[in-house]
């Protein structure tokens, strides 16, 4: 009975520590005021953020840039976006969730979208209270591709401090793969060296930023091996990270409090988050 009454009391502790305080009203930025770089051929598709900034009394100086996911073709931009704001918020974190374009086959449209969001946080890093050595970057499924190729690959003032991946998509490599993200990403008919290269757990250094990278056993879309294969190589060349692997779930549950292990979700990335 204790132990049932133990874990109700820290599920009751989570969903306080989720409620708003209070928070300033978001700002919308456009992120190419002078023309944005890289044609994606669909000039309707304007790269965007939204910007959460918590009280300025419990301001921490961190910050995260949220990339939703999508597959390259949409964005889910609720459950992998804005419904994070308040639980960040609360732990004094500034969040930037990105509209980041759609590649149609061009990879440099998204990778340009997210470096330049990174240093746009840091341009503003006064203003918003942002420290900017504490910037991270955030992705589930193909906007976790996009989190870890920052992470892998983007440098000085676009790469990000630390990286926090949902059920991602790494690799590019075919027999791993979800071929709808890769294909949105490289083309129909992709190089085997851009498959390598945007393959992110074969570019990790030593230098590749913490990760915290949570996944579920059962996901059918976005193999699992993807995110763990990650982790091992993270592992092996000394970097920081923490692997959560969920019994059940599927994939894209993001921040819906209907995914199963959503408490203990919330719970484990905040111990992570408190930790460094």
């Amino acid at each position: 009975m204790k132990c049932v009454n133990r874990r109700i009391w820290a599920a009751m502790a989570v969903l306080l520590a989720c409620v708003p305080l209070a928070a300033q009203q978001p700002i919308d930025v456009t992120l190419w005021r002078n023309g944005a770089p890289n044609d994606n051929g669909d000039a309707a598709d304007v790269a965007m953020m939204r910007v959460f900034l918590p009280d300025k009394k419990t301001a921490t100086g961190r910050a995260v840039v949220i990339c939703p996911g999508g597959g390259y073709e949409t964005l889910s931009m609720e459950s992998e976006g804005y419904d994070w704001a308040p639980f960040f918020n609360n732990e004094g974190i500034a969040v930037i969730v990105l509209k980041y374009r759609m590649p149609h086959g061009n990879h440099e449209v998204p990778i340009a979208d997210a470096e330049q969001a990174i240093q746009t946080v840091r341009l503003n890093a006064s203003s918003w209270n942002i420290n900017p050595k504490d910037v991270g970057i955030m992705g589930f499924s193909a906007g976790g591709h996009l989190a870890s190729t920052l992470a892998t690959h983007s440098e000085k003032n676009a790469k990000p401090d630390f990286q926090i991946l949902f059920y991602p998509v790494i690799t590019m490599m075919p027999d791993i793969t979800h071929a709808g993200t890769r294909d949105n990403f490289l083309g129909s008919e992709p190089k085997k060296k851009d498959l390598r290269e945007y393959s992110n757990d074969l570019q990790v250094t030593r230098v590749t930023p913490r990760a915290w990278i949570a996944l579920c056993d059962d996901d059918h879309t976005v193999l699992p091996a993807n995110g763990v294969n990650y982790y091992v190589e993270l592992y092996r060349h000394d970097v920081p990270a923490s692997l959560h692997v969920y019994p059940s779930g599927g994939h894209g549950w993001g921040y819906k409090s209907t995914f199963k292990y959503h408490l203990e979700m919330l719970m484990e990335l905040k111990s992570w988050l408190k930790s460094f």
